[in-house]
């Protein structure tokens, strides 16, 4: 019965949803500026569903129009990097905040995480300062990869099934 507990206490976590901690109370004296935000980041469950809905379909549309302006790798870059950013985002209402650094920042996907959001500062870096249409389109098509890169960590095996076949289409030996 405690595990049963245990693991719908997890569900509840992860859905964002507030879990009883009257056994194992944490340190609730050492509270910090962002539990402080997190605190403040209660919403119902029907505010999460329409929060991730309204992100998530701003972003996909700002991703999509972003394909009018293709041949302007400039806005082509603002725009697209704008629906990356929102679509990200939208997963914070789900699971909140903290929950949703704490999964970027997991040993699993550091590295993706921070390539991930080097490659959309450079993408803006190149778009709104250099106006450099090649060096704006390499940058997103970095972004791209390291967004395809990050959302593969979250299906288990994902990257390592990519990474098979990558090798495999690319031998070269015959």
């Amino acid at each position: 019965m405690e595990k049963m507990n245990r693991a719908l206490e997890r569900a509840k976590m992860l859905v964002g949803m507030e879990v009883d901690e009257e056994a194992g109370q944490e340190e609730t004296s050492s509270s910090s500026l962002f539990d402080d935000f997190n605190r403040q980041c209660t919403l119902s469950t029907q505010q999460r569903l329409y929060g991730f809905a309204i992100c998530l379909v701003a972003g996909l549309a700002c991703t999509l129009l972003s394909m009018l302006v293709f041949f302007n790798p400039i806005k082509f870059g603002i725009t697209f990097t704008f629906g990356n950013m929102l679509a990200l985002g939208s997963t914070a209402f789900l699971i909140g905040p903290k929950r949703q650094i704490d999964m970027m920042l997991d040993p699993v996907r550091i590295y993706a995480t921070a390539i991930y959001f080097a490659s959309i500062i450079i993408a803006l870096l190149c778009a709104l300062y250099v106006h450099n249409k090649l060096l704006t389109l390499l940058a997103i098509i970095l972004e791209f990869g390291a967004l395809v890169w990050y959302s593969l960590s979250y299906i288990p095996f994902a990257r390592s099934m990519v990474t098979k076949i990558m090798v495999t289409c690319f031998d070269t030996e015959f």
